[in-house]
């Protein structure tokens, strides 16, 4: 039986299915989506919760613990972890990855819906959920500067106008806006005077609410016409605060400008945010689980020429950290490697074959077995990463192979004086079912890659499909378009004619063959010292294999650094706004950084809710080519960690930015352990000895917990009987 003799005998339909292949090839090329790595994200859903005043304690007894207990029956629930700080409760829901992130969300907002009658009345607004993966790097930073409007009307046109326009891009998780808060009167009492009037707090809330309400006012009717009354009773400005009257004392009335220092300013001070050294407004946007993360930036920056005409003149609209950039540039590399290497293989075919119409039929499958793949990836809904187009490099020494078995064969007959018809359906016949099984071999190798579970399965599962698939093809192509091309193109025309490059490659070939051939009656004269020479390599193999260091993902370069900044845990805002401009500016001033902005304070929900003491800082660093010495990202982090010591009662930790990391859990670091405990006193025992223990271990820098117990507060223990009585 010859699978090659109807292919053959129909060059023209050959011909066609062949142009029809590689049409359709390069069309899924250019509807491919491009990303770093094959889409392996693990379903992740972030609730959060706010009860301002209340304390961590208060927050993770009243809030978390109800919502996990309800949260925690949803189906597919692989890991769920809470954080509870002052005033906010986050909790974050590990799906597993067969879990659609869609229906998962829908269980969440039942389960928040099924915990509200457990959690406390004090508790204004329900929980609310986003689909996002808190301990994913933003895809995005956007910073808006101005040089005449503050950072509270900056923050306003961010809040009303990005905001909701961001959130509704596609593949965007959650816009979250830092570096301000919302304008707002701020009403700064003295108690003095209050203990002078003997006028209490409650009154003076009750006297600014009534002058802020904002109630129906009726109407008025008159005969065959009807009036609706507007008043302008509600108070926008301090000016408008100062001459409230909160009480009659002795006959005169008491104005809150009497009793308090009235300003415009906003909802919270404690907030700052930097861009290159000027105050900045930073709206950082994060993606959904399993949404492309260039076509989500593409997305973005399609709507930023609105965005930023729909924004007050006054206001500047930059991109400060991007991070496709370097994901494009990746790609862009392993397209050229993968180009480099398909031109390697034809010409060292040509090298080999030295006859230049012989080498056209190999170097038709390969691009014809890339072109199909493409095809493939399209069908199967992959991505054009950095390991599909790997596994297509790889592919491509592969995928020759059974064409020059093809080939060769009939070439063969050729030679030995048959016509190139006879000799085709000849020699496919007789090397069919042996390429059929050196392909099939091949891709048996990548079975099993299919079976692994988890994300590293899931990671690995496109390389496998994707040279299986090349393999496959190559395969078809070999016994059909190489078996027709072998039996209509002749071969013999031009096979005598060598040019140098030929004639220095035949050379070549005849003194390493006689090489080849002296070292292997070497070796069979001397069998014991080849057992030696196989014994010693296998020892060294396992001996090297022990001493070398093992890891998920190699380091790479994305030219982005992400820092944390810690102080004290009683610092001041005052003070840690100063200690955060001197990380700034040190960061600033290396050669190698191309931007740096970050935030400090805003604790709010988000998955990057900071407090008094905390700060994050996003570092772009410049091209690989204009950084001192073409230093790597980790090598960047060495340098900035020496520089940014000599800062005291505040500390950073610095890592840069990775493509791949598993779990849903925000870290300063890579690697992150938990301690468990019965309760929260051995933990506030054990958990300082072993941060020290760690730190004191030459093998780890920048150790540090999340658990923040020191900081300075003052009980008011109230006696409840003096109190009514008074």
């Amino acid at each position: 039986m010859n699978l090659s003799r109807p292919f053959i005998e129909r060059p023209v339909a050959t011909t066609l299915l062949t142009m029809g292949l590689a049409l359709a090839g390069a069309v899924a090329y250019f509807l491919l989506a491009v990303a770093p790595l094959p889409s392996v994200d693990m379903p992740v859903i972030f609730v959060s919760a706010s009860m301002p005043g209340a304390s961590p304690e208060i927050m993770s007894t009243s809030v978390a613990t109800p919502l996990e207990r309800h949260l925690g029956t949803i189906a597919g629930v692989n890991e769920m972890t809470s954080s509870s700080s002052t005033g906010t409760s986050r909790v974050t829901l590990q799906f597993d990855m067969s879990r659609d992130i869609d229906g998962a969300a829908r269980d969440v907002q039942a389960a928040i819906v099924a915990a509200r009658v457990d959690l406390p009345a004090a508790l204004r607004s329900n929980p609310t959920y986003r689909k996002i993966n808190p301990a994913d790097q933003p895809v995005m930073i956007l910073a808006l500067t101005s040089d005449t409007l503050t950072p509270g009307q900056i923050y306003d046109s961010a809040s009303t106008i990005l905001s909701q326009k961001l959130s509704q891009v596609g593949g965007i998780g959650q816009v979250q806006i830092s570096g301000s808060s919302l304008p707002a009167v701020r009403v700064d009492i003295n108690p003095r005077a209050l203990f002078k009037y003997g006028i209490g707090l409650e009154t003076v809330r009750a006297a600014l609410s009534a002058a802020n309400a904002n109630a129906p006012k009726g109407s008025l009717e008159d005969g065959v016409k009807r009036y609706q009354v507007y008043v302008n009773d509600q108070a926008r400005k301090a000016d408008d605060f100062r001459t409230l009257i909160v009480a009659y004392r002795n006959g005169a009335a008491v104005r809150v400008g009497d009793i308090a220092q009235v300003s415009d300013g906003v909802e919270d001070v404690r907030n700052l945010g930097m861009a290159n050294g000027k105050p900045a407004v930073l709206v950082i946007l994060t993606r959904q689980p399993g949404a492309n993360i260039i076509e989500t930036v593409d997305n973005v920056k399609a709507v930023l020429p609105q965005l930023q005409a729909s924004l007050p003149p006054a206001i500047h609209l930059d991109i400060a950290n991007d991070r496709t950039t370097s994901i494009r540039a990746s790609v862009t590399d392993v397209q050229i490697t993968m180009g480099i290497a398909v031109l390697l293989v034809m010409l060292v075919v040509y090298l080999f074959l030295r006859n230049g119409r012989a080498t056209i039929i190999p170097s038709v499958a390969v691009p014809l077995s890339i072109l199909g793949t493409f095809g493939v990836m399209y069908l199967c809904h992959y991505t054009l990463d950095v390991l599909s187009l790997m596994a297509l490099t790889v592919a491509t020494g592969f995928v020759v192979d059974d064409a020059i078995v093809v080939l060769e064969n009939v070439t063969r007959h050729i030679e030995a004086g048959m016509p190139r018809l006879e000799a085709a359906l000849t020699g496919t016949a007789e090397v069919g079912f042996t390429v059929l099984s050196m392909s099939l071999s091949l891709i048996a190798v990548f079975i099993p890659i299919l079976f692994m579970g988890g994300p590293i399965g899931s990671l690995f599962q496109e390389f496998a499909v994707v040279l299986a698939a090349s393999v496959a093809i190559s395969l078809v192509i070999s016994l059909t378009t190489t078996a027709m091309l072998c039996g209509h193109l002749d071969l013999n025309r031009g096979a005598g004619r060598q040019n140098w490059l030929l004639r220095q490659s035949e050379r070549a070939f005849n003194g390493m063959q006689a090489f080849y051939t002296r070292s292997l009656t070497g070796a069979l004269r001397h069998p014991l010292i080849l057992v030696l020479a196989f014994v010693a390599t296998v020892v060294l193999t396992v001996f090297l294999y022990t001493k070398m260091p093992f890891g998920l993902m190699p380091a790479e370069d994305t030219g982005q650094i992400q820092g944390n900044i810690r102080a004290d845990q009683s610092i001041s805002f005052q003070l840690m706004e100063q200690k955060f401009k001197s990380f700034v500016v040190i960061i600033a001033k290396d050669p190698s950084v191309q931007s740096v902005v970050g935030f400090t304070g805003g604790g709010g929900g988000g998955p990057r809710g900071g407090s008094v003491n905390s700060a994050n800082v996003f570092i772009q660093l410049k091209p690989l080519n204009q950084r001192v010495a073409h230093m790597q990202t980790d090598a960047v982090v060495d340098v900035l960690r020496k520089k940014l010591t000599g800062i005291a009662g505040a500390r950073i930790s610095l890592n840069g930015a990775r493509t791949f990391r598993t779990g849903g859990r925000s870290s300063d670091s890579f690697y992150q352990y938990s301690l468990l405990g019965d309760n929260i006193a051995d933990l506030d025992k054990w958990a300082p000895k072993i941060v020290d223990a760690l730190t004191n271990e030459p093998e780890f820098e920048d150790v540090n917990s999340d658990r923040q117990d020191a900081g300075l507060e003052v009980q008011v223990q109230i006696d409840r009987a003096t109190a009514s009585r008074l």
